[in-house]
């Protein structure tokens, strides 16, 4: 079947790396977090480990996805610069690292920008009323707080990522005005690359039982991210939170385009495996879809970073390029 220029589908091949489990916050959905001073943080060793076997396994992403330690915390400092030095050994192996830990202070962000292509948080919802469910015991996820997180990032031109936690209570409004505060925030800074929406799927262990959001209504929510998101943000879905490859290819025919990492394995919700790139190929082709690799940062920010980031960056669409030379590229193959 012959695929049409613009029928591309995007993923990033990645791993992700965990400093550390615990976290402060304790949300009643989460299959994540071990409780603080209940974890060995992620040593050096472990660290050369997982990255030997990222580059052997050709990928280029190295999320590295934290739990949080308390702002408050005496070990906060050290914990951010774990987290730093994560990044700085990634990009000294020629990976690319993206950065997604929590809320920062601005200096925060700002020096872990030196050694990020592109960061993210999710926005999850613009709910306060979950503070009282969900998010009762889960200090950092005060809507306007995370809301914060974005534009801060749009004014140190961060290339950013964020998203929204469907089926945790929210109702179909929240969703839109969650929406629309993505979509001013990208509107006066521009830096908002893709929107996740990942629905909630129940997990082994989670503190509360609470019904899954069905793939049904995720594949038909994409039309409402469209309506409600600029045209230039990417909107990006997790195919092992779809079992079925109809609804699948529903939300790609509704405006879906990505498939975010596909790597080892997902931290955020073990309980279900990644599909793997190899598997995913022969059904969206059949449906007349490209699937293609890209990098954690979008082509049309290379030059938001600093001059030793976007070598390496440049170094790696060469890569892709070469890596199918028969091929015509649009902008979001790499």
């Amino acid at each position: 079947m012959s695929i049409v220029p613009d029928h591309v589908i995007t993923y990033s091949p990645a791993l992700t790396v965990v400093p550390t489990y615990e976290c402060f916050n304790r949300c009643t959905y989460c299959n994540f977090r071990v409780d603080p001073g209940q974890d060995t943080w992620l040593s050096r060793s472990q660290l050369a480990q997982q990255l030997a076997k990222a580059k052997s396994q050709g990928l280029v992403e190295i999320l590295v996805l934290s739990g949080e330690v308390h702002p408050n915390s005496p070990r906060r400092a050290a914990w951010l610069r774990h987290i730093a030095e994560i990044c700085n050994l990634a990009l000294q192996q020629g990976l690319l690292p993206h950065t997604n830990v929590g809320p920062l202070s601005e200096a925060e962000m700002a020096q872990l920008q030196t050694v990020n292509v592109s960061m993210g948080l999710m926005l999850e919802q613009m709910t306060p009323s979950l503070l009282q469910t969900v998010h009762r015991h889960a200090p950092s996820k005060v809507p306007e707080r995370r809301l914060a997180q974005l534009n801060q990032a749009g004014r140190l031109r961060i290339p950013f990522t964020t998203g929204l936690l469907l089926g945790i209570g929210e109702s179909a409004n929240d969703r839109i005005e969650t929406l629309q505060a993505i979509a001013r925030s990208h509107d006066h800074w521009g830096h908002i690359q893709e929107v996740i929406l990942q629905p909630h799927q129940p997990g082994s262990r989670q503190q509360q039982a609470r019904a899954g959001f069905s793939a049904e209504a995720l594949a038909d929510f994409v039309k409402t991210a469209k309506q409600h998101l600029p045209a230039e943000i990417t909107v990006q879905i997790p195919p092992n939170l779809m079992a079925d490859h109809q609804y699948l290819l529903t939300a790609i025919a509704n405006g879906a385009r990505d498939l975010g990492g596909l790597g080892p394995k997902d931290e955020v919700n073990p309980d279900y495996l990644h599909p793997t790139p190899e598997n995913l190929r022969p059904i969206l082709l059949e449906a007349g879809w490209q699937l293609r690799p890209r990098l954690p940062i979008y082509p049309q920010y290379d030059n938001w970073l600093s001059p030793q980031l976007r070598q390496t960056v440049q170094a790696w669409r060469r890569r892709l390029v070469a890596d199918r030379p028969r091929e015509r590229l649009g902008q979001k193959g790499c």
